[in-house]
Order: structure tokens, then sequence, then C-alpha cells
């Protein structure tokens, strides 16, 4: 990772992926966006990190793609493969990270920069974070996963009503239409963004990285295949010493002590 416009902070068993271009609402280029790739193959690797966390800095969360890395007048094959071998390698990665990712989003997240908050697995807003699928103002399509996240989110119908009309919205909106998780005072926006991740690491980390796998699977399967699926889950975590360190903890009443991976 070579760009000072991602950041790669750790804490203990929490990573914490900076956006870093504040003045300029941390809008990506494609810099970035191979900087980004990298940080997040990092601490998909690392075994002593079980959460991560995706924010920006200054604030915005993220202002979406620099228009001029759009195209221009580049021919439409080009265009596609600047989304399809760069910047989608953002969604794509994600979808293969077991491990939980929390997006804090603190200010505006517009067009491709709310659609890297929608693929993250929990959001945390900001009630003052303005939010919008931008695309439309501008004349584009939702090229970053909007049209894929967004309705899965918060439903067909409101989906289309945002990405046809770019509107914002604040934190507190999006709390209620269940595309954030949690819309906080912007004074605890970051204590409580990482007390819910390092409720989260503190869990056993080989279970949380299962039930994400098993929730994403179950998403696109029917019942008989995902009772089938979990079942085999099953099995295998209560082999695990992760599994059994945790039976053991819960019955002594203390405190688990999970092995690094």
């Amino acid at each position: 990772m070579s760009s000072d416009e991602i950041l790669l902070q750790r804490d203990g068993a929490i990573g914490t992926i900076v956006l870093n271009r504040p003045h300029h609402h941390n809008a990506f280029t494609l810099t970035m966006i191979d900087a980004w790739a990298d940080a997040l193959a990092e601490l998909r690797d690392d075994p002593d990190i079980r959460v991560l966390v995706v924010t920006g800095a200054g604030q915005a969360f993220c202002s979406g793609a620099e228009l001029d890395i759009l195209g221009g007048d580049a021919p439409p094959l080009d265009r596609k493969n600047m989304l399809w071998k760069r910047i989608h390698r953002i969604p794509l990665l994600l979808q293969e990270i077991d491990k939980p990712v929390i997006a804090m989003i603190g200010g505006a997240a517009v067009g491709a920069g709310l659609d890297m908050a929608l693929m993250c697995d929990i959001r945390v807003a900001a009630k003052s974070a303005r939010l919008s699928e931008g695309y439309a103002r501008v004349g584009l399509v939702p090229g970053d996963g909007g049209a894929y996240f967004l309705p899965r989110l918060v439903g067909t119908a409101k989906a289309l009503e945002l990405l046809w009309t770019a509107d914002f919205i604040d934190g507190a909106t999006a709390e209620r239409i269940g595309l954030v998780n949690h819309a906080v005072e912007d004074a605890d926006l970051n204590s409580f963004t990482y007390r819910l991740a390092e409720k989260i690491a503190q869990m056993p980390p080989l279970v949380i990285e299962t039930i994400k796998r098993a929730v994403y699977q179950s998403a696109h399967l029917d019942l008989r295949t995902a009772l089938d699926l979990i079942s085999s889950h099953m099995g295998i975590i209560q082999s695990t010493e992760d599994s059994q360190e945790a039976l053991r903890a819960f019955r002594e009443k203390r405190t688990p002590a999970y092995h690094r991976r």
C-alpha cells in the first residue's frame, strides 16, 4: 500500500481504513482505490484483526469518485473496465472477507461513496450525516453496487425513489428506513462505533466469521439447502477450540481466551 490517500490503523483486534482526502471530501481516485484494495487484503489476512472499520477523514465519509476518472471521451469498453477491473475490486473483496466490516459515516456519503458504505456489513452514521445516491443528478447510473445493495436494505420501492430522485437524507432518516443500523449524535459517532466493534471482536472469531458467511450464503438459497449448509457449519464449529473455549468460559463464568489464528 503506497498511497497516503488511505490510512491503515490497528488497535488491538480492530483494524481501521481511513479514506484520507479530506480537502476533496474523500472523493476517490484510482490510486486511492488501489491502496484501498491493498488495505482490505492486508486486514483480511492479518490473524490478529477480528473487525474492520471504514471511515473518512475530516467532514465527509466519501463524496464518490472524482469525475475525471469516469472516462471522458474514452471508448465504452475502457469505461467498463475502469469499473470492473479497478473500482469493483472493493465490493468483490468485501464479499470474500469473512470478518465483520463496519462503515462509520460522518458527513456526506454520496453516489459511489454511499455505495461503499452499503457494501459493508453494518453502518453507523452521525445524525447530521448527509446520504444520497446522487448518480441521476449527474447523468449516471449507480455504477458501484447501489442497484444491488440498496434494495436489499430498504426494499425495491424506497431504493428506486432514492435512486431516481437523488434526494439527500440525514442519518436519522437513514436509520428509520433501515439504510443504517444506528444514527447517533455527532459527538458520539467514534466512541459508539468502536464500542460496537470491540463488542463483536470479543466474540469467538471463527464463530463470527462463520455466521457472516452463513447469512450471506443463505440469502441466495432455498430453505432446505440453507439448513443443510448450516448443519455442516455447526458440525465443524463445535469441533473448534474457539467454540469449546466459549462454552467452558460460559459455564465457568469467566472471560474466554480465544486463540490467535
